[in-house]
């Protein structure tokens, strides 16, 4: 029965944490305002448009984000907790507890969307300057906001842009310093860790 449990946790995290992304996504194309025409940003319409579009008559937006796609993945992120910890543990816990560590998760993984895409961007810019990849092309409208105000700060360097290794280091210290500090604050378990 264990083995039946943790198979069962597995699979939910997994596909669990693939609909967070697809969800999370949404909300940060809108934020960099990206190309809504990319086949990607299409797919990831497509995908949460079930859910999103009786939430978006209830929910307004806010300064031009999409707070639906916001709540949404949070909503996911609670029950994708609540259920590990079910399976788990067999019981949910407190659900305020649950709302707190949710807000952190999909923060975390907010910050491990733009993380990733810095990595994807540095690569593409060795291996595949100036592609017009639909992929490689979400992956620069999604780094741009982001790499912009170390550009402004930064002087040229003759071609050489290192803005991506100061953008990397405050990605790292706002995990390091804030996430890992509300997760240990808040009591997060460690089975609950691994979706963060």
């Amino acid at each position: 029965m264990i083995g039946l449990n943790t198979a069962a946790v597995y699979v939910l995290q997994t596909l669990g944490s693939l609909y967070l992304l697809i969800v999370l996504m949404r909300f940060v194309l809108q934020l960099v305002r990206a190309n809504f025409y990319n086949p990607l940003c299409q797919f990831i319409v497509r995908a949460t448009q079930p859910l999103l579009k009786p939430m978006r008559r209830i929910i307004p937006s806010l300064g031009g984000l999409d707070m639906s796609s916001l709540l949404l993945a949070i909503l996911v992120q609670l029950a994708l907790m609540a259920l590990t910890l079910l399976l788990t543990y067999g019981t949910t816990g407190n659900p305020l507890q649950l709302l707190i560590w949710s807000i952190i998760g999909v923060t975390a993984l907010f910050l491990k969307i733009f993380f990733f895409a810095l990595i994807i961007s540095v690569i593409l810019s060795w291996v595949a300057p100036g592609s017009h990849n639909p992929g490689a092309e979400l992956v620069n409208q999604i780094c741009e906001p982001a790499l912009a105000p170390f550009r402004r700060i930064l002087p040229s360097m003759g071609g050489l842009d290192i803005s991506p290794i100061l953008a990397f280091m405050v990605l790292k210290l706002l995990d390091m310093l804030v996430i890992n500090n509300l997760a240990a604050m808040t009591m997060m378990p460690d089975i609950l860790r691994l979706l963060i």
